[in-house]
C-alpha cells in the first residue's frame, strides 16, 4: 500500500515525563506543550488525570492545562482511568481522553487494581461518560503484544479484549506495545485484527515503545497496515511506573526523519522536533539519546539550524 502521510500524535508531555526521576516544573511542562504543537504537532496528550500518589510526575495536570496557549485546529488530549478523571478533564477543557484496558489480568490489576474483563467495562462507561460531554474518545489496549508478568498475549486473547470493549464504539482504539516487543509481523497482523473486530469507522492508533529498537520497523509495519495515527515522544522519553524494563516511546525526531525521506508527510517540522528533544533531554538531565540527537539528520544542517529557541 502507498503511504502518503501520516498522523503523529505528540505523547511526550503525559507518558515522555510519567516514569522520569527528574520532574519538570509545571511552567516547563506547558513549554514543552507549546514546543509540540509549535513543531507542527496537532494532536498532544497533555497530562493524566490519575490518582498524584500513583503518578506523582503529572500531579499537576489541572495547572498545566490551565497555562495553555491554545491553538486553533490543535487537539489537547488527557488519560483518564474512572469518572473523576473525565470529570476533571472536561473542567480542564481537554478536547479528548485516553481510557487504558490492560490487556492481561495480571498486569491489569497492577495498573488499575482490576482485571481486564472489570477495566473493559469500566471503559465503555467511561466513554459514554465523555461522548456527552464532547469529548473524542480513545481507548488504549495496553499489552497488546506482551506483558512482563505473563508473558506472550495471544492474537486469540487480544481478540478477546477488543471484542469487549467493541460496544463502547470508541471514536478511536489503539494498540500499545507497553513493554517493547513486538516485532512487524505482529504489529500487522494485529492491526488487520482489530479492524477485522472494530470496523473502519474507528480510528485506528498504534502506541511503540522501542525497548528492543524494533519500534521504527513496527511503524512502517502499522502505517502498511492501514493504522492511521502513530505516538511518539520527543526524545524517545517516556516509560510505564508498572511495567518492569519498559523504556521510552519511539521518537519523534527519529520517526519524522524516516518518514520525511520515505516521502511520507506528517505536518512536523523536523528542525524544530530534533530542537525540542534537546531541550527537554536538557531539561530533564537525561544520558538518553535519540538516533536523531546523536547524529544529527542527513544531509547535515548548517550550525545555526541545530536548535530552534522558543519561548515558554
Amino acid at each position: 500500500m502507498v503511504i502518503d502521510r501520516a498522523t503523529i500524535l505528540e505523547v511526550s508531555p503525559r507518558d515522555g515525563l510519567q516514569n522520569e526521576q527528574t520532574q519538570l516544573s509545571t511552567a516547563e511542562k506547558v513549554a514543552l506543550v507549546h514546543r509540540a504543537v509549535a513543531m507542527g504537532a496537532r494532536r498532544v496528550e497533555v497530562s493524566s488525570f490519575v490518582n498524584p500518589a500513583r503518578v506523582p510526575q503529572l500531579a499537576d495536570a489541572d495547572a498545566v492545562f490551565a497555562g495553555l496557549r491554545r491553538e486553533p485546529g490543535v487537539s489537547y488530549a488527557a488519560l483518564v482511568m474512572n469518572e473523576r478523571g473525565v470529570e476533571r478533564a472536561v473542567a480542564a477543557g481537554a478536547d479528548e481522553v485516553n481510557i487504558v484496558v490492560v490487556a492481561t489480568d495480571t498486569f491489569c490489576r497492577r495498573n488499575q487494581g482490576v482485571d481486564t474483563s472489570e477495566a473493559a467495562r469500566n471503559a465503555v462507561r467511561l466513554v459514554d461518560t465523555a461522548r456527552r460531554a464532547g469529548l473524542f474518545t480513545t481507548i488504549t489496549i495496553a499489552a497488546a503484544f506482551g506483558c512482563p508478568f505473563e508473558g506472550d498475549v495471544s492474537e486469540a486473547r487480544l481478540e478477546h479484549v477488543l471484542a469487549k470493549i467493541a460496544g463502547a464504539h470508541a471514536d478511536e482504539v489503539a494498540l500499545a506495545d507497553t513493554i517493547g516487543c513486538a516485532v512487524p509481523g505482529q504489529v500487522s497482523a494485529r492491526a488487520r485484527l482489530a479492524r477485522g473486530v472494530l470496523g473502519d469507522d474507528v480510528t485506528h492508533r498504534l502506541h511503540l515503545h522501542d525497548t528492543r529498537n524494533t519500534a521504527m520497523a513496527n511503524s512502517i509495519a502499522a502505517l502498511e497496515a492501514g493504522v492511521e495515527v502513530l505516538d511518539a515522544s520527543l526524545g524517545g522519553t517516556g516509560g510505564c511506573p508498572f511495567a518492569p524494563a519498559a523504556t521510552g516511546n519511539v521518537a519523534t525526531e527519529d520517526l519524522v526523519y524516516m518518514l520525511d525521506r520515505m516521502g511520507v508527510r506528517t505536518g512536523i517540522d523536523l528542525t524544530s522536533a530534533l530542537g525540542s528533544a534537546r531541550w527537554l533531554l536538557a531539561n530533564l538531565g537525561s544520558s538518553r539519546a535519540s538516533a536523531l540527537v546523536n547524529a544529527g539528520p542527513f544531509p547535515q544542517p548548517g550550525p545555526d539550524d541545530w536548535c530552534v529557541p522558543l519561548a515558554p
